[in-house]
């Protein structure tokens, strides 16, 4: 999965050395948990060779996970889930986040209400454990000290659809297509969550003839654009963030070099 996921080239990994790359096949149920124990190895690595760790990526959950810890929630009943995922198709994203409200406030005032995902594993949580997934989140212990520096980059919202929209159109450019339906013939076919996210998605979609190719990569741009939303969403929950326009680089190093020395 290289270009879909958009990994470094192999010359930029050769310029920075990248880590957690590379790491686990596309069949595995790579978790949460899975990312802090191998970044927390990349740490030890990189510190160890006097360097400072960067992190650097999208995914919130993960970065929240590592630097704020993670819930030591029990196995989750697989019928449970199941049933919601069937209540689901049946009932719809609102009808189950108007349930999580009751169930837990706490979690449903902090996510959207359209958010699948997370209303899901709110709602699983409550029914096996019979305790509401806020209450798993006390007395974390993560690795954020005050020596951890946030820093977000924005740009306008039209610049940024312009930007998805051009990388979208590179991926198609260097294969991406080809990449997906390599990875078919390998057996990692659709039903897998890796092959659920953005692009591969999309691009199964048209294999299975659900679509043409060019409403395919129309709603590969689509469903980014929604993604990227919903990240600003997430990141500016989060008020330890220095956020800089991606343009103000000079601002953005002084800060860098005074927070280093």
């Amino acid at each position: 999965m290289d270009i879909g996921s958009g990994k470094p080239s192999h010359a930029q990994r050769k310029k920075v050395i990248h880590y957690c790359i590379d790491i686990t096949d596309p069949d595995y149920r790579f978790t949460a948990g899975d990312f802090c124990r191998e970044a927390e190895e990349a740490c030890y690595s990189i510190k160890s060779s006097g360097k400072i760790p960067l992190f650097v990526g999208g995914t919130g959950m993960y970065i929240d996970a590592f630097f704020d810890g993670l819930s030591n929630i029990p196995p989750i009943d697989t019928a449970i889930r199941d049933q919601l995922q069937k209540r689901l198709s049946i009932e719809g994203t609102e009808a189950l986040y108007r349930e999580l409200e009751e169930y837990d406030a706490a979690w449903s005032d902090r996510i959207h209400h359209n958010d699948r995902q997370r209303i899901l594993r709110g709602l699983e949580v409550f029914l096996s454990t019979g305790s509401p997934i806020s209450s798993f989140h006390e007395g974390k212990i993560g690795n954020y000290s005050d020596e951890t520096l946030y820093v977000g980059l924005y740009c306008d919202r039209a610049e940024l659809k312009n930007r998805i929209n051009d990388r979208v159109d590179q991926m198609m450019k260097e294969g991406f297509l080809k990449e997906v339906e390599k990875l078919r013939q390998m057996g990692y076919g659709p039903g897998l969550k890796s092959m659920k996210s953005l692009g591969y998605a999309q691009l199964h979609a048209y294999m299975d003839g659900e679509c043409s190719l060019d409403e395919s990569v129309a709603n590969i741009k689509i469903e980014t654009a929604r993604y990227a939303k919903r990240q600003m969403t997430w990141f500016r929950r989060n008020k330890r963030i220095k956020w800089f326009n991606k343009n103000h680089v000079e601002k953005l190093k002084e800060m860098v070099y005074n927070w280093v020395e």
